[in-house]
C-alpha cells in the first residue's frame, strides 16, 4: 500500500451537458449514434447513486450498447452483469438489477460514475478527451463529503483518477489489488470488469469480488 498526499479540490459542474461540445469527435460520435438509434440515451452518461456514498466507482466510459442506450453507468452490457451482481453480494447495492435504467436496482452508500461521460469510438477515448472530461471527474469527487473508498476499473481510469486529485502517477502505480492511500481516500485498483478481460483470464470474477471484499472490510 502506498500512501499519497493531495490537493484540496474546488467543486464545479459534475455532469456535462446533453449537448456537450467539449470532444468534438465525441460530440460526432453521438450525433451518428442518435441518427442511427434515435431511440436510445446517446448523451453522457450521469453518475448513478447518492452524493452521500462513501465509496465511488469510477469505469473508463459509457459502452456503446450499454450505458450510452440505457442511461445508467454499466447497465446493459457484460461488465455490468459482473458490477452489479458483485455490488450485490457485498451490500453495495439492494434490489434486483435486469439491465435496464428501471429496473429498481439501488446502490447503497456507492456511486458509479466514469472518467470518460460520453461513448468513445471502439471504446477507446484518445489522451486529450480523458483529460477534457477530468474535470468533471474532478467535480464528482469534490462533492461526495463522506467519500472514503474510490474503486478504479482499469488503468485509464485509475490514471484520470489520480490527476484529478491531482496526483502524479508514479506516486500510486497502477496494479490489480493494489491500494493506495490518497488523504481522505483510500483507492483500490482492479482490471477493468469487461468481457474481453474475463474471457481472456486477465480478471476472473473472484479477483473482482477480493477487491470488493476489501473495501467491505475497509468501510465495515
Amino acid at each position: 500500500m502506498t500512501t499519497i498526499s493531495t490537493t484540496s479540490l474546488l467543486p464545479a459542474s459534475t455532469e456535462p451537458d446533453r449537448n456537450c461540445p467539449l470532444c468534438p469527435r465525441l460530440a460526432e460520435f453521438r450525433a451518428e449514434a442518435r441518427a442511427k438509434q434515435p431511440g436510445w440515451f446517446n448523451s453522457p452518461v450521469d453518475s448513478f447513486g447518492d452524493a452521500e456514498a462513501r465509496l465511488l466507482i469510477v469505469g473508463l466510459a459509457p459502452g456503446l450498447q450499454g450505458a450510452n442506450r440505457t442511461g445508467r453507468p454499466f447497465t446493459g452490457d457484460y461488465a455490468g452483469d459482473l458490477l452489479y451482481a458483485t455490488l450485490l453480494e457485498f451490500g453495495f447495492a439492494e434490489g434486483v438489477y435486469e439491465a435496464r435504467p428501471d429496473d429498481g436496482l439501488r446502490l447503497v452508500d456507492c456511486r458509479i460514475s466514469n472518467a470518460v461521460r460520453c461513448v468513445p469510438p471502439q471504446n477507446k477515448p484518445l489522451p486529450i478527451e480523458i483529460n477534457t472530461c477530468r474535470k468533471f471527474l474532478a467535480a464528482t469527487i469534490a462533492t461526495m463529503p463522506r467519500l472514503r473508498a474510490i474503486v478504479l476499473l482499469g488503468r485509464i481510469a485509475h490514471e484520470s483518477t489520480v490527476k484529478a486529485l491531482g496526483l502524479r502517477n508514479a506516486a500510486a502505480p497502477f496494479a490489480h489489488a493494489a491500494v493506495h492511500e490518497a488523504g481522505n481516500f483510500r483507492l483500490y485498483d482492479s482490471y477493468h470488469c469487461s468481457r474481453y478481460n474475463t474471457n481472456t483470464g486477465v480478471l476472473t470474477p473472484k479477483m473482482f469480488r477480493d477487491v470488493f471484499a476489501q473495501v467491505r472490510k475497509d468501510l465495515g
